[in-house]
């Protein structure tokens, strides 16, 4: 049986490179549920991942699906590995209190607690260093949440430093590892 991967992607510059990571997970053969923030609607559309994953995109907390459970609940009850990549500062913030006023931290919350999950953050190198997004990686990292990255290098800003999404290789292996690793 194939392994449901949900991958959220927030609103970075760095959102056109989740397109290649859904068909890397594809390709896997795992079902990945791709769920764009609004903001990652702003670098990206639904169409390049709905054709890879040949699966819908869950763009919104209240859209309609047939059957009776909310679609966030569905995808959260079904997921064996929640992604999200890339994952901006204000999306860490929100996953570390709680937050859940999208589609995919709603999805985030309603995960058996059991399922693991792998962030791999881009954002700019001040944001990445800004005390309070280290501290909710920190409490992201207390409560089991991997990560992976970000690298150094040239930023969309301009600035150098720490702050690139991980290459999407790396990141397609480390979910592919996790997803190993729970089977046990």
């Amino acid at each position: 049986m194939a392994k449901q991967v949900v991958l959220g992607v927030t609103g970075s510059i760095a959102a056109y490179k989740a397109v290649d990571l859904a068909s890397l997970l594809t390709k896997a053969a795992c079902e990945v549920d791709v769920v764009l923030t609004q903001d990652a609607q702003q670098f990206i559309t639904p169409l390049p991942f709905k054709t890879l994953t040949r699966r819908p995109v869950l763009t919104n907390l209240y859209a309609e699906e047939e059957g009776w459970k909310p679609s966030h609940v569905r995808v959260a009850d079904e997921a064996d590995l929640l992604v999200i990549a890339p994952a901006t500062a204000n999306n860490l913030a929100k996953l570390a209190h709680g937050l859940a006023d999208d589609a995919l931290t709603c999805i985030a919350l309603a995960l058996n607690p059991e399922v693991p999950v792998l962030i791999a953050p881009a954002m700019n190198r001040k944001m990445w260093a800004h005390p309070a997004t280290q501290s909710n990686v920190g409490m992201l990292r207390e409560r089991g949440v991997e990560f992976i990255g970000p690298e150094e290098g040239m930023l969309s800003c301009g600035d150098e430093g720490m702050g690139r999404l991980w290459n999407v290789e790396g990141i397609s292996q480390k979910a592919m590892e996790m997803l190993s690793a729970s089977e046990k």
